[in-house]
Order: C-alpha cells, then sequence, then structure tokens
C-alpha cells in the first residue's frame, strides 16, 4: 500500500500553544492545530504569533497539521542580538 500525499497550506499562526503547539488560520478560513517538524526544532527556528507558514496535512485527519516552513518577514529575528553596536570590545 502507497503511501498517501501530504496536503500544503499555507497559513498564519495566531496563538503559540506549550510544548510546540500551534494554533494556525489557513487561507480557506479553518483555523487547525500545528506542531513545529523536526527540523525546524533542530536549527530552533522560531515561530511567533502573526508568522506566515506553510503547513504539511495528512488527508485522513484535517485538524491537525505540521508545520514545515516559516516564511521570511521584513524585521529582525526576535531574540537574536544585533551584531555591531554592543558596548562590549571582543578580546
Amino acid at each position: 500500500m502507497a503511501k498517501e500525499e501530504m496536503l500544503e497550506f499555507e497559513g498564519t499562526v495566531t496563538e503559540v500553544l506549550p510544548d510546540g503547539n500551534f494554533r494556525v488560520k489557513l487561507d480557506n478560513d479553518h483555523e487547525i492545530l500545528a506542531y513545529a517538524a523536526g527540523k525546524m526544532r533542530k536549527h530552533r527556528i522560531r515561530t511567533i504569533a502573526g508568522d506566515r507558514v506553510t503547513v504539511e496535512m495528512s488527508p485522513y485527519d484535517l485538524e491537525r497539521g505540521r508545520i514545515n516552513f516559516r516564511h521570511r518577514t521584513g524585521g529582525p529575528v526576535p531574540g537574536q542580538p544585533r551584531r555591531g553596536g554592543g558596548n562590549f570590545r571582543r578580546r
């Protein structure tokens, strides 16, 4: 038996929940529960409310999904220090 093809949708993170879960509102106005993919956890890619994301969903369960891509925004990345301009000097 062949594996079913995953469905991909785009949406916006509306709420950050505990344990790496997110509430995502898809472009087709459905609200789902999604979790961050393993590669996103491994590389510590931060996802906050308001981020545009790509979600993979199984055709068997259309209420849960996996966030596999966070689209870039124009602003700075939260939690990352800016380079240069600091008060400390490297030795």
